[in-house]
């Protein structure tokens, strides 16, 4: 009697994967501990520019993470995760700007680019950015919401292919607008900058620096597992579906809207945080 043989569910990783995995985060998570302990004329001295650098490249490295999600797996070709990247980014830099405080060049309690725009009083959007809790939530609500949004209607419209590309970089093209004004409380051309403190710390310290490189080293490792755990699932077989033929998916009964909207969301929030780690690394956010 014959058997069938069901296809095996396939592995997290390689077992080489998983070595060059480790390998990987231990030297990135050395690079701080040199950067810290050794003086800088040391020949293993690592500089703190190399240290906000390769931070920099890791926030890169997730928002690349989150849009191999919904390109490489699912097809979606979006050409506005720049604005979930940067929407998070300056949720992040607000409550950067206000915790200056009175140390910035007019001693307001409003910051500087406010100021000298003639602002009476935070935009109520801003409103208890102060709170670094409330702050990071708006690093996940927003893009994720924004994305919610957008998506459904696009995916309900059935909207695809060039024509998604096309409203995407729309979508972009309308936010860069958006920020560049004066007038919309996200300080124009020159954005957000001078930050001097996250969480009471300063935020040029070398130390500050180091948890910062290795907060984002654990969310980049953390993102990578979770697009690896979703892409090797029941789920990720279903996205790919949607990418090879997604008509022949419904015909089998399956309902691709709110698998491309899941993926879509999640892929917007993984880029609103990937921006809310860069901004305090780069010490910038504008357009």
């Amino acid at each position: 009697m014959s058997t069938l043989n069901l296809p095996l569910k396939p592995s997290l990783f390689s077992r080489p994967a998983w070595i060059g995995i480790v390998v990987f985060t231990v030297i990135l998570g050395l690079l701080p501990i040199l950067n810290l302990l050794l003086p800088a004329g040391h020949p293993l001295s690592i500089s703190s520019y190399t240290i906000a650098l390769i931070g920099k490249f890791m926030c890169y490295a997730m928002a690349a993470l989150a849009l191999d999600l919904v390109w490489g797996y699912t097809g979606i070709l979006s050409l506005g995760h720049g604005v979930f990247f940067a929407l998070g980014g300056y949720a992040h830099g607000m409550y950067l700007m206000r915790a200056i405080g009175h140390d910035g060049v007019y001693q307001s309690d409003l910051p500087d680019f406010m100021v000298f725009l003639n602002w009476k009083a935070y935009p109520w959007y801003w409103w208890m950015t102060e709170h670094f809790w409330f702050a990071m939530l708006l690093v996940v609500l927003v893009p994720g919401v924004l994305a919610f949004v957008f998506g459904y209607f696009a995916f309900r419209s059935r909207i695809k292919g060039v024509y998604f590309s096309i409203i995407t970089q729309a979508m972009t093209f309308a936010f860069m607008l958006l920020f560049f004004r004066n007038d919309t409380g996200f300080g124009g051309n020159n954005g957000f900058t001078d930050f001097k403190r996250i969480l009471g710390y300063t935020i040029t310290a070398p130390s500050t620096k180091a948890v910062l490189y290795l907060v984002t080293l654990a969310f980049l490792l953390g993102s990578l597992l979770l697009c690896r755990a979703i892409v090797t699932s029941k789920l990720g077989r279903v996205l790919q579906g949607v990418r090879d033929s997604e008509s022949r998916l419904m015909f089998i009964g399956y309902n691709p809207l709110w698998f491309k909207l899941f993926v879509w969301t999640l892929s917007a929030v993984l880029c609103g945080i990937a921006g809310a780690l860069y901004v305090p690394q780069v010490g910038i956010i504008n357009p």
